[in-house]
C-alpha cells in the first residue's frame, strides 16, 4: 500500500523529464536567437537610460514589451532598478521556453516524442 504521495521513486524520472524537455527547449535555435534580441535590447536600454541626464527615459519599456506578456506579471514586483530586470530576465526566459518548445514541436512535425528523437 502505498500513501498519498505515491511511489517514491517516481518523482526522480519525471524532474529529469522535466529538465530534458527544458534543455532542449531553451538551447533551441530560434529560442537562443530571441534570448539574444532580448539580450541586446536591456543592454540598449540600460545604456540609454545611463546616458540620459534628465533621468526621464523611457528606454526601459521596450525590453519589456519584447518579454511581455510574461514580465507583466512579474512587474508587480516591488519597484527598483534590480526587480525590472529581474521581471525583464524571467519573462525572457519563460518566453524562450514557449518558443523553444512550439519551434521543436513543429520541426517535429508528425512524428510523436515516443519515438527517442530529439
Amino acid at each position: 500500500m502505498t500513501g498519498t504521495g505515491g511511489e517514491p521513486g517516481r518523482s526522480l524520472p519525471r524532474l529529469a523529464s522535466l529538465a530534458r524537455r527544458l534543455r532542449h527547449a531553451l538551447t533551441d535555435v530560434v529560442a537562443l536567437v530571441y534570448l539574444a534580441v532580448c539580450a541586446a535590447l536591456l543592454v540598449w536600454a540600460l545604456v540609454v537610460t545611463a546616458w540620459d541626464d534628465s533621468g526621464e527615459s523611457m528606454a526601459g519599456v521596450i525590453p519589456l514589451l519584447a518579454t511581455a506578456p510574461s514580465s507583466f506579471v512579474l512587474f508587480v514586483l516591488p519597484e527598483g532598478g534590480a526587480m525590472l530586470i529581474v521581471s525583464f530576465a524571467l519573462g525572457a526566459l519563460a518566453n524562450a521556453t514557449l518558443i523553444g518548445l512550439c519551434s521543436r514541436a513543429l520541426r517535429r512535425g508528425g512524428r510523436g516524442d515516443s519515438a527517442g528523437v530529439g
